[in-house]
């Protein structure tokens, strides 16, 4: 019997749009081309059997905020999401640093002079924080239920993502950690995109904070590949689809794939207009990733950054305006923006003795071929002396590897499409309704869509729900709580679920 929905690709997005459809009674079968789902979600064990590592995402402030997994209750599918005392740290010179503790007067404590600036940008943020996500999370076109959060982003938006953001502050420390954030949406500094990305990221330190999984990443793919499996969804790894024609017959098809998958996949059926525009489409920098495996914790000068799980290497918000701007041109540059995880900080369960876990990118050009290892552990070890003697093991992800690893990162932008004020408006083209493509019953439902990159689900989710309607006829959105259970929800007498992959021919 054939399916009512098909997915391909199994990350994040994919995962939300198979338990929404699931949810709603339908028969959902997803695709994956590797040999484990996640997509940016998989943990492995890289060095040695008892320590893990995350592949891609590491820290998952949007598990805590997005309202698709508040709706899909994580926290109560044994996904634990363990917090370090401090958000992020940055580093600067002569052993100072810059701490975002969850605590928001802790930390504007720390920035003296500051302090109170810093307090003033985010407490109302965080007084409007369910509003402030929703709104961000929500796509254009969408009504704001709570008028004080747009007006409040806008005036902050407008403050920090444009050269207004120089008067905004005094010291090198506020300036350097909230530039440190911004750079997270990997591209050109100042901008709109990035002081959104700084506003977003910046209020959930000191909200739901910036945690782990306890286990590493995959533990929320496998709560989601559960939930589906339970309601009667069939996982299929190791099947890479390259023509849509491979796939089963289904009313609808949802892809969690880039646009230039879209083009390849769809084999020029897509009309001629919608293709142009797609090819118009730009990716940002990419990512060049490194693992290392330490004998002891990273020998931060300034201990307290040992609180962080997450650390960012910028120096300066001179030097990280500079660098990263170098990099979205498309130079190499030799002290690149990093950004290191060590997740036993806050799981201390992810490190064995002698063994810990270290996590690692670096910010460089699209289609970059060096191997980062080198350039990441001279960047670590400025901040750190004495880092390299730490190292028990290591390997290096170049961006043009990345996109190997995972087709979505083209050339290693693994936020599947340049974050810019146009591509966060228009993403991935144009259009009212962003996910639909145009053609008989074919969803796009990756990060290159509405509201865009990070581990939410929200792409998936917002695709999935438009699917119900134009498709299924149904307007009313599942309940996705453990103890909910969608009506015509299928009972299977067992889950099912396969990693052998289909013969399509």
């Amino acid at each position: 019997m054939s399916p009512d929905a098909v997915i391909v690709g199994t990350g994040p997005n994919g995962l939300a749009a198979g338990v929404t459809l699931a949810r709603a009674g339908l028969s959902v079968e997803l695709y994956e081309a590797a040999p484990a789902i996640g997509g940016g979600l998989r943990t492995e064990s890289l060095f040695d059997s008892d320590v893990v590592h995350d592949i891609c995402s590491a820290v998952h402030p949007m598990a805590v905020a997005s309202p698709f997994f508040k709706a899909f209750e994580l926290t109560a599918r044994n996904v634990e999401l363990l917090h370090s005392p401090a958000s992020y740290a940055h580093p600067l010179t002569d052993g100072v640093a810059a701490i975002a503790y969850r605590d928001l007067v802790t930390t504007c404590t720390g920035l003296g002079p500051d302090g109170p600036r810093w307090q003033r940008l985010m407490e109302p943020l965080l007084e409007h924080s369910d509003a402030v996500v929703e709104l961000l999370l929500s796509g254009p076109g969408t009504l704001p239920r709570d008028l004080a959060a747009p007006l409040l982003l806008a005036r902050r938006i407008l403050a920090h993502g444009t050269r207004l953001h120089a008067r905004q502050f005094a010291t090198p420390q506020a300036r350097a950690l909230l530039t440190g954030v911004a750079a997270h949406s990997v591209g050109p500094l100042p901008s709109l995109a990035a002081g959104t990305v700084a506003m977003l990221l910046g209020h959930l330190a000191h909200g739901g904070g910036w945690p782990v999984p306890r286990g590493g990443s995959s533990t929320i793919a496998a709560a989601m590949a559960d939930d589906i499996t339970v309601h009667g969804g069939i996982l299929h790894t190791g099947c890479m689809i390259s023509d849509l024609r491979e796939l089963p017959p289904a009313k609808a098809i949802l892809l969690d794939i880039s646009p230039a998958a879209l083009s390849r996949i769809t084999a020029g059926r897509l009309p001629r207009q919608y293709q142009r525009a797609l090819a118009r489409f730009r990716y940002g920098p990419g990512a060049a990733k490194a693992d290392f495996l330490l004998s002891e914790p990273v020998p931060w000068t300034d201990p307290n950054i040992g609180q962080a799980t997450t650390v960012h290497l910028g120096g300066t918000r001179t030097q990280i305006l500079r660098s990263e701007n170098a990099t979205a041109a498309g130079m190499l540059t030799e002290e690149p923006f990093v950004l290191v995880v060590d997740p036993a900080v806050a799981d201390p369960g992810r490190a064995r003795p002698h063994k810990r876990p270290l996590w690692a990118y670096a910010h460089v050009p699209n289609g970059d071929t060096t191997d980062p290892v080198e350039l990441i552990t001279a960047r670590i070890e400025k901040y750190a002396p004495g880092f390299r003697s730490t190292v028990i093991a290591q390997r290096g992800i170049s961006a043009a590897q990345y996109e190997a690893y995972n087709p979505n990162y083209v050339g290693g932008d693994i936020s599947t499409g340049a974050v810019t004020l146009r591509q966060s408006l228009f993403r991935p083209v144009p259009r009212m309704s962003p996910h639909r493509v145009p053609l008989p019953g074919v969803y796009l439902c990756s990060a290159a869509t509405p509201p865009g990159p990070g581990v939410h689900g929200m792409s998936g989710y917002r695709a999935a729900l438009e699917a119900l309607r134009r498709e299924f006829g149904i307007r009313r959105p599942p309940l996705l709580g453990v103890d909910s259970a969608a009506p015509g929800t299928p009972r299977s007498p067992q889950p099912r679920r396969t990693t052998s992959a289909p013969t399509f021919w």
